[in-house]
């Protein structure tokens, strides 16, 4: 170890915190709103990133095609919710939202994937798809149960995250596939070389986190989120629309996914499976800010990948063991904190 070797490894740190970052935060945000630990957000990365890489070929994703069934499926459940007072707008509505939008979606796909399509369309595709994606998961699988317990929500969390993960081996495959860069320039400082790539990193991270604390400090929608977060009955009492509010959380979250797949894809090569992981470590930081805690999950992050890189320096093969040890440490301190609470009972 060198003070060269320190710097790429606390380069390479902080551009993998970046990512868990964003994830962390896209994790707070769905637990405050809706109190569901959202264990999907590995396969948002992975569908986000490797419909990026499906479309850089020329090809359609079969992503595209999984929002339109679940989009048919979320307006089946919107008619039978509503089937003894069916009326003409709440009809219209639900089917522009639910067969209209994702057919668009999934023709758009059809018209503009090629090999030759920008870069930019294919990012816009794939956010888009995503996007479709987690807000039907979100009509499907949460809303129906949004005032059960958070166990039965985390039970439901785990579910779906395990249809979603073999959904993609279907549409993927077993074969890792990587994406083309957003950026082909690159940045020399001193002994340092910061690629096109993670300057994309680390300037839509920062990017995101403003645009989020301006979003739910000074938006009536943002605001309307936090007051759904700190009382959702109470939310509720002075008309702000949980189920919007819970929606607009799971759009929040899949696009947060999607853009860290888009930015993953380039540097490393992804699995259906690996978003599953890189989920968890964004996981790790959001328990240590507490699930509460938007600038404590960002420093968080960052230490977690800043240990990852000097883990798989010293002890490569236990650095995923040594990132998730930083969890207990916490969920101790954080038990002994706690005040005592007698078992609810039914």
């Amino acid at each position: 170890m060198n003070t060269t070797i320190m710097l790429f490894l606390l380069q390479d740190g902080i551009t993998n915190g970046a990512i868990y970052a964003l994830l962390g935060l896209a994790l707070v945000l769905v637990f405050a709103v809706t109190r569901v630990i959202l264990i999907p957000q590995g396969e948002f990365v992975t569908f986000g990133a490797l419909s990026y890489a499906v479309l850089a070929t020329g090809k359609v994703p079969g992503t595209a095609w999984l929002a339109m069934a679940m989009g048919v499926v979320a307006f089946a459940l919107d008619l039978f919710g509503a089937r003894r007072s069916l009326r003409l707008t709440r009809v219209a509505r639900s089917f522009a939202l639910n067969i209209v939008l994702p057919a668009a979606i999934l023709a758009l796909a059809y018209a503009l994937a090629g090999p030759k399509t920008p870069i930019a369309v294919n990012i816009a595709l794939s956010l888009l798809i995503v996007a479709a994606i987690g807000l039907f998961l979100y009509r499907i699988a949460f809303q129906p149960i949004a005032h059960t317990s958070v166990l039965v929500l985390l039970i439901a969390s785990v579910g779906c995250h395990l249809a979603l993960q073999g959904l993609g081996l279907v549409f993927f495959g077993a074969e890792g596939l990587r994406g083309p860069a957003l950026s082909n320039t690159a940045l020399t400082i001193g002994p340092l070389r910061f690629t096109g790539q993670s300057l994309a990193v680390y300037g839509l991270t920062i990017a995101f986190i403003v645009a989020l604390w301006l979003f739910f400090g000074f938006t009536r929608m943002g605001k309307a989120l936090r007051a759904t977060a700190v009382n959702r009955l109470g939310a509720r009492l002075v008309g702000i629309r949980t189920t919007l509010s819970g929606q607009i959380a799971f759009l929040l979250a899949s696009l947060i996914g999607a853009i860290s797949g888009i930015l993953i894809v380039p540097i490393t090569t992804l699995y259906y499976d690996t978003g599953f992981l890189i989920g968890l470590k964004g996981f790790i930081a959001a328990i240590i800010g507490g699930l509460v805690s938007y600038p404590l999950t960002a420093v968080a992050a960052l230490i977690v990948g800043s240990v990852e890189a000097f883990s798989s320096f010293y002890a490569s093969n236990f650095k995923e063991v040594i990132v998730f040890t930083l969890i207990l440490p916490v969920l101790v301190l954080r038990s002994l904190a706690a005040p005592a609470v007698e078992e609810e009972k039914d």
